[in-house]
């Protein structure tokens, strides 16, 4: 099963990617003023900490298991990957908006965008389960950011809306 080789992947970038490297591989400006394109991908399979990484792990579990039996395995890699990609160039939008009006940099790492992905696939093809799944996706991305957390609530959305229209275009 595919979620189990993600699910190592991530936690092989955690243990051999050391923090100071995050710049490199994480999605930010550096994108631009650098051409460091591999970031849409990389950063995909980083987490900020221990925690991070967990939390994202369990959701990826949950989802995966599911998804991957009712997809199949090839289906379910390419809408966590091409679905994650997808995320990830619509969140350097905000990067790089955010980064030109506001002069902050943002640092995005995170299998988050991917699972919500696979939230947003799911709660198209279970019904009685997308109102529970919005309600989900909108506490996990915002209540965080009232707790002071810093989350890319913007990539969780992105991520979510993706899953769903590439549900609602197979259908």
């Amino acid at each position: 099963m595919f979620v189990f080789i993600l699910i190592f992947i991530n936690i092989l970038f955690f243990l051999l990617i050391p923090y100071s490297s995050y710049d490199l591989f994480g999605l930010n400006i550096l994108f631009f003023k650098k051409d460091f394109y591999w970031q849409i991908l990389s950063s995909m399979f980083l987490h900020a900490n221990l925690t991070h990484l967990i939390l994202n792990m369990i959701v990826l579990f949950q989802f995966g298991l599911i998804l991957e039996r009712k997809i199949k395995s090839l289906n379910f890699v390419l809408l966590y990957l091409l679905g994650g990609i997808i995320s990830s160039i619509l969140s350097l939008f905000y990067i790089y908006f955010t980064y030109i009006y506001f002069n902050q940099t943002i640092n995005l790492v995170g299998a988050s965008s991917a699972i919500c992905v696979l939230m947003g696939f799911y709660a198209f093809l279970d019904k009685h389960s997308t109102k529970g799944l919005i309600i989900a996706l909108l506490l996990m991305s915002f209540v965080p950011l009232l707790m002071g957390v810093n989350i890319a609530w913007y990539g969780h959305i992105f991520g979510f809306i993706c899953g769903y229209m590439f549900a609602k275009i197979k259908k």
